[in-house]
């Protein structure tokens, strides 16, 4: 395929061999195609103590649902080492009625070009906007509802430590400003970002050979850059269909068939800790997912010893920060 031959063609340009024994040049070639995580996101250089304290507050608060069952935790866990995300296939809202979508992860999610799946928000405080008052998701009537069962939870003085110039402090905007600036702290460190910034024994054998079929076989193609994805949008069942037809993805955003089955690439950061897979949350075995992705975006049929080595690559990137509340 044409990715992998340009993919070869790097390489060989290069002067990379990728074999196990050239630790160094893979090493090389993996910081120019993927490089570290920077260590803040963009716009934390705004957010202060007080503003991260309330928006971490929020984030584990329940009364931003409809029957105080609910905080942005529950599909997004964080504690005991949560990978930012849920174990099932969709999230089951406030209400009890069932999302659409897989849970996207929270870490890192303010370093990707686009928020959701479909990329409906563009940043981390516009995405917040939404579950809040989504009826299937947490189930508040409104923005106003609330704000009200904030203040009836005594969030007046946080909000003004937060945002102390500010005429009315407690407000819905300054509410998602906050999330957002909580959520900006999420950056993973993992052992993956330790060989890129020289650690040769950070990877073991079977990862460096991981590393090296994901890269020979084309998945940089889609998943690049240091968050390996969270770039750019591409359609599901690019040269082999996609079982499911029904969600077009994109295309319900924009309206154009152009879109039908484009989704936003997501982060392989912590993958091996964020199943079930895909959009849809179909598959909850990471080895099946490496098959699928595989076959149904290159057409290629991996073996199962490229299976394992891959899914091996993928235990490098597990996050080992933990958040505590």
């Amino acid at each position: 395929m044409k990715t992998i031959r340009t993919v070869f063609f790097v390489i060989s340009m290069l002067g990379f061999s990728l074999s196990t024994s050239a630790a160094e040049p893979l090493q090389t070639l993996a910081n120019k195609l993927f490089g570290p995580l920077p260590e803040t996101m963009p716009g934390s250089e705004f957010d202060t103590p007080e503003r991260i304290a309330l928006g971490k507050a929020l984030y584990f608060e329940t009364a931003l649902s409809a029957v105080d069952n609910q905080s942005c935790n529950t599909c997004h866990n964080l504690l005991d080492g949560g990978s930012g995300a849920e174990p099932l296939s969709v999230s089951v809202g406030a209400l009890g009625q069932l999302g659409t979508r897989n849970s996207l992860t929270t870490w890192n999610a303010g370093f990707q070009f686009a928020q959701f799946w479909d990329g409906r928000a563009k940043d981390l405080a516009e995405q917040a906007r939404g579950p809040i008052t989504n009826p299937i998701e947490m189930g508040l009537s409104s923005e106003d509802e609330a704000i009200d069962k904030l203040k009836d939870k005594g969030y007046q003085d946080a909000f003004a430590a937060a945002f102390p110039d500010a005429d009315d402090a407690l407000t819905f905007d300054h509410l998602t400003e906050s999330l957002a600036a909580f959520q900006r702290t999420l950056v993973t460190e993992d052992r993956f970002d330790m060989y890129l910034a020289g650690d040769i024994t950070a990877l073991n054998a079977q990862e460096k050979r991981g590393l090296e079929r994901f890269i020979s076989t084309g998945c940089n193609a889609c998943h690049n850059g240091p968050l390996l994805g969270g770039e750019l949008f591409m359609k599901m069942g690019l040269v082999k269909p996609y079982p499911n037809k029904i969600d077009k993805g994109r295309a319900h955003v924009t309206g154009s068939s152009a879109d039908n089955f484009m989704f936003k690439v997501p982060t392989l950061r912590n993958v091996a800790q964020t199943a079930p897979y895909f959009h849809d949350g179909a598959v909850f075995n990471l080895d099946q997912a490496v098959r699928d992705t595989a076959w149904h975006q290159l057409g290629v049929k991996l073996s199962e010893e490229d299976v394992k080595d891959i899914s091996a690559f993928f235990a490098s990137l597990d996050n080992t920060k933990k958040i505590t509340f």
